[in-house]
């Protein structure tokens, strides 16, 4: 049976904007766009698109043929090795959120040309990317790899896939916009000032698990980090739980849930089995959950309390209460006082 082939999704847009590089630098990138097998025709070719492997292929070999790793942004080169450099200042942090500040201050040793700032506020964080130099041509590749270079590192160094509330560019919808959902889990923003994405603050609490072992691993396939999204979700369960809670009226069904966490239902079910638990499970927590403060705290009829957690009838009801809890709903009654 034959392997499927690669997607390719990626605009070539993306590389004709790391092409400015090589002619910025006087350099020839043949020997890239070979080895990434991007021919003269598919440069041609308005809106083709190429795969994954071929963007990361092309952009390590630029980086290095270019000993740029910003490729030509900034008023300064960054060698390559600068960003391994840049992770490794954050591998010995004890929290994503230690860690992210480190990499905000340390970023200006590298260039001032953008500014990173990391802020809180009603549980919710934000990483800003502030800009204090004219990017030009190279502005939205330049915006677009750093935020999604900072989002890929912040997963990495948690080992969980970090849910994304809003992204923010501060330039109109390019014609390729149908790429960005690909590239970053969350809702895009165009013409948002500033530049930059929000996320759920309790990631920042996670701890950074990975070391220098790990980090070495790592920078052999670095680029995949900004090329493909990372799957591992540590909190998606917790998440779920708290979306049963507050919100299980309107959340019936698992489709409901999953668009309200941003993920199709099959990703869903995916990244919960990876976390070793499963949406019926969760489900029938919440249900229980809420079933037992309806019968302790109120004096409504089985059938009322079977409606509101989901029941069609008591019956029905009361079998699965006593399946979760190995006693009847009334078990769980108050008692009279005589």
């Amino acid at each position: 049976m034959a392997e499927p082939r690669p997607h390719a999704a990626t605009p070539i847009a993306f590389v004709k904007a790391m092409l400015l590089a090589y002619h910025m630098y006087g350099q020839s990138p043949k020997e890239a766009l070979k080895l990434a097998q991007i021919t003269p025709a598919l440069l041609r070719r308005r809106g083709s698109r190429i795969t994954a492997a071929q963007l990361e292929t092309f952009a390590r070999t630029a980086m290095q043929q270019l000993d740029d790793e910003a490729l030509g942004w900034f008023s300064r080169r960054l060698p390559w090795g600068s960003y391994g450099m840049l992770v490794r200042a954050s591998l010995t942090a004890p929290t994503l959120e230690v860690a992210l500040k480190r990499w905000c201050r340390h970023h200006r040793l590298l260039t001032e040309d953008i500014v990173f700032r990391l802020e809180q506020q009603a549980g919710s964080a934000r990483l800003v990317l502030q800009e204090h130099t004219p990017l030009g041509a190279m502005r939205e590749f330049c915006l677009l790899t750093s935020l999604r270079n900072a989002h890929g590192v912040a997963c990495w160094l948690v080992d969980s896939r970090i849910p994304l509330r809003e992204v923010r560019f501060p330039f109109a919808a390019p014609p390729h916009r149908e790429v960005y959902p690909l590239l970053f889990p969350g809702p895009v923003r165009f013409d948002a000032e500033p530049a930059g994405f929000s996320f759920d603050a309790q990631y920042l609490q996670l701890p950074v698990r990975r070391d220098e072992r790990a980090l070495q691993a790592m920078l052999q396939q670095a680029l995949k980090l900004i090329v493909l999204p990372y799957r591992r979700d540590r909190l998606l369960v917790q998440r779920v739980r708290e979306l049963l809670r507050s919100r299980a009226g309107e959340l019936r069904s698992g489709e409901a849930l999953a668009a309200a966490l941003n993920m199709s239902l099959r990703t869903l079910h995916r990244q919960l089995r990876d976390e070793g638990a499963s949406l019926q499970a969760l489900k029938d927590e919440a249900r229980r959950d809420q079933a037992i403060e309806l019968l302790r705290r109120t004096r409504q009829p089985l059938k009322r309390v079977a409606e509101a957690v989901g029941f069609d009838n008591e019956k029905s009801f009361a079998r699965a209460f006593k399946q979760w809890t190995g006693q009847p709903p009334g078990a769980y009654r108050p008692r009279r006082q005589d």
